[in-house]
C-alpha cells in the first residue's frame, strides 16, 4: 500500500507574514509610548479604547467567561497542535522551523492586542497629575487623618448595612444588579474625567472562584477577551470594589494603584449605599496596613476608634483568609503578576497595588 503524501508548510504562508509585520508595528507603538507620555495618552484614549469596547462588546453577550474557557483548553490545543505538527509538518528539520515560526506568528497577536488595546496604557500620565491631586507626604500624621476620615464615613455607613451571623456585611443584592449600580456609577466619573472611557459591559463571575482563592486573585482584566472577571468566593465586602478594579482596566486604567484609586472613586460616589460602604472599607484596610507598617501603637490607636461590626468584618476576613493564606498557588501568581508588571514598566510589581495610599493620602488632604 502507498505511502501516503506528507502535506507539508513549503514556505511560511502569507499569513504569518501579515501576523509578524502586525506584531512589529505593535512593537513600534509600544516603544514611542514608552518614550511619550503624550502619544500613550492620545493613543489609549483613541485607539485603545476603540478595541477595548470592541472586545468588551464581543464577548458581553456570553453568561460565562471566555478567557476562563480559553485557560481551561489551553493543554488540550497544546497536545492537538503538537499532534498535527508531528503528523503533518515535521517530516523535515526545514518544515519543522517552518511550523514553528507559523505558530510563533499566530502567538503573536497576543502582544499586538495588548498593545492595541491595553498596554500603552502603563506608560500614560500618572492619575495624581490627571486628577490634579497634590501629592502629600506618607507618614503616621497623614496616615491617621486620612483614616480618620474614612473612619468617620464608615461609622454613618454601617447603620444602613445588614451583617450576617459569620460577621460579614451582606450585599442586599445579585451580581447582575451590582453590575448595573457600578455601571451608573462610572457615568458621571467617566464624565467629569474623559480619560476613563465610558463603555457598557458584563461583569464575568469565575467558575472556579474557590479554586482560584488559593492564587489570592481577586478578579483579572483578560486584555484579549475585553472580559472583567471577579472571584466571588470571597466575601461581599470585597466584590463590588474589586469588580470596580476590573472595570478600571477594561476602561483603559491600566496601573494597578491607579485602578484601586478610580475603584474608589466610583464607588465612594455610588448612590448605593452599601456599595459606598464597601469603598471605604477597602480603602481603610490599605491604609490600616500602612499604618501598621509605620507605627504600629497608632494602628492599635485606629482600631479601637473602629465600630464594633466592622472591626468584626475585618476579623471575620481574617479567618476567612487563613485557609488560603499559604500556598504554592499565591507565590507562582504574585512571581508571575510581579514579572509582569515590572516588565511593563512597573518597578515595585505586585506592591504597587498598595500604593494606593499614596494617592488616597493626597485626596484626602485636599477634601
Amino acid at each position: 500500500m502507498p505511502n501516503k503524501k506528507v502535506k507539508r508548510i513549503e514556505r511560511l504562508p502569507l499569513w504569518s507574514w501579515v501576523f509578524f509585520g502586525i506584531a512589529a508595528l505593535a512593537l513600534l507603538l509600544w516603544i514611542v509610548a514608552m518614550m511619550s507620555e503624550g502619544f500613550a495618552n492620545l493613543f489609549n484614549r483613541t485607539v485603545g479604547a476603540f478595541f477595548r469596547m470592541i472586545l468588551a462588546h464581543m464577548t458581553s453577550w456570553l453568561p460565562f467567561s471566555l478567557a476562563e474557557f480559553i485557560v481551561y483548553t489551553v493543554p488540550l490545543f497544546v497536545i492537538v497542535v503538537g499532534v498535527i505538527g508531528y503528523r503533518r509538518h515535521c517530516d523535515t528539520w526545514r518544515a519543522t522551523g517552518l511550523y514553528i515560526c507559523a505558530l510563533v506568528s499566530a502567538f503573536s497577536l497576543l502582544f499586538s492586542l495588548f498593545v492595541f488595546s491595553f498596554g500603552t496604557g502603563y506608560h500614560t500620565t500618572s492619575l495624581d497629575e490627571r486628577l490634579d491631586v497634590q501629592a502629600v507626604e506618607v507618614n503616621k500624621e497623614s496616615l491617621m487623618d486620612t483614616a480618620q476620615k474614612l473612619v468617620a464615613e464608615l461609622d454613618e455607613l454601617c447603620e444602613h448595612v445588614e451583617y450576617g451571623a459569620d460577621g460579614f456585611s451582606v450585599m442586599p443584592y445579585d451580581l447582575t444588579e451590582m453590575n448595573a449600580r457600578l455601571l451608573a456609577a462610572y457615568e458621571p466619573i467617566s464624565a467629569k474625567y474623559p480619560f476613563i472611557q465610558s463603555l457598557n459591559s458584563r461583569l464575568k463571575p469565575v467558575l472556579a472562584s474557590k479554586a482560584m482563592s488559593y492564587t489570592h486573585i481577586t478578579g483579572v482584566y483578560s486584555y484579549f477577551t475585553g472580559e472583567a472577571n471577579l472571584n466571588v468566593h470571597f466575601p461581599d465586602y470585597t466584590l463590588p470594589f474589586t469588580a470596580a478594579h476590573e472595570l478600571a482596566h477594561q476602561r483603559g486604567i491600566a496601573r494597578e494603584n491607579e485602578a484601586n484609586f478610580v475603584a474608589f472613586l466610583v464607588c465612594s460616589g455610588a448612590e448605593d449605599v452599601y456599595i459606598r460602604y464597601c469603598a471605604y472599607l477597602n480603602m481603610l484596610e490599605y491604609v490600616m496596613n500602612a499604618l501598621y507598617m509605620t507605627d504600629i501603637e497608632a494602628y492599635r490607636a485606629l482600631l479601637e476608634t473602629l465600630d464594633a461590626r466592622v472591626l468584626e468584618e475585618l476579623r471575620a476576613y481574617s479567618d476567612f483568609f487563613d485557609t488560603f493564606r499559604d500556598s504554592v498557588a499565591s507565590d507562582i501568581s504574585d512571581a508571575v503578576n510581579d514579572t509582569y508588571l515590572k516588565l511593563n514598566g512597573n518597578e515595585a510589581g505586585t506592591a504597587s497595588y498598595g500604593l494606593v495610599v499614596e494617592l488616597a493620602v493626597a485626596y484626602f488632604a485636599q477634601s
